[in-house]
């Protein structure tokens, strides 16, 4: 018999995952997986990787085009567009999250190595609005199995917007019982 108590092995923190526990009921992050840029004393926050809206960089006055699916990185400040990348110190004031994976920098350099073509998809992604949790907030979660803190496993699976499998993929790796419950159904009701 599979124990559907999910308990944490490794503590949240900067560069690590949180992956939601298969039978969490929450729409807005059921199934996600989540980046932390942050996590202190004071609170967390990070992006959803892998939700996205119907939106177009374009969508934004004054932004260039380019080819990029654009995440809903959560619900805090959920009209504000925010990103990660790979491009290091070609982005200055950008916060290393992870070896060779950051977050912000400045905007308007970004723009113009969009606009000069000399980025692509797979350096940048944007999220509308962040994931955030005040003092204490994360560990009550984690307490009650709401999240699985894992670690990244390649940073090209992060910066890829095209796998589909990223909640699976990263609950299977976790061995196990993990393992099941990454293949266990949306709606077990439809099994």
């Amino acid at each position: 018999m599979i124990d559907l108590n999910v308990y944490n092995k490794l503590e949240p923190k900067k560069g690590r995952l949180l992956i939601t526990e298969p039978f969490e009921e929450s729409s807005y992050f059921h199934r996600s997986v989540v980046l932390l840029c942050e996590h202190n004393q004071d609170g967390s926050f990070g992006f959803v990787l892998n939700n996205y809206v119907d939106v177009q960089l374009t969508d934004f006055e004054g932004l260039p085009e380019f080819e990029t699916k654009i995440g809903q990185g959560g619900p805090v400040s959920s009209k504000n567009l925010y990103y990660i990348h790979t491009l290091g110190d070609q982005l200055p004031e950008s916060v290393e999250v992870f070896p060779g994976l950051y977050a912000g920098g400045d905007f308007e350099t970004l723009l113009n190595l969009i606009r000069v073509d000399a980025i692509q998809e797979k350096d940048v992604r944007f999220f509308l609005g962040y994931s955030g949790w005040v003092e204490k907030q994360l560990e009550s979660e984690l307490k009650h199995n709401a999240w699985l803190v894992a670690d990244i496993h390649d940073i090209g699976e992060i910066m890829d917007t095209s796998n589909n499998r990223l909640w699976s993929d990263y609950m299977a790796r976790q061995g196990g019982k993990y393992k099941a419950f990454a293949h266990f159904p949306k709606n077990p009701t439809l099994n």
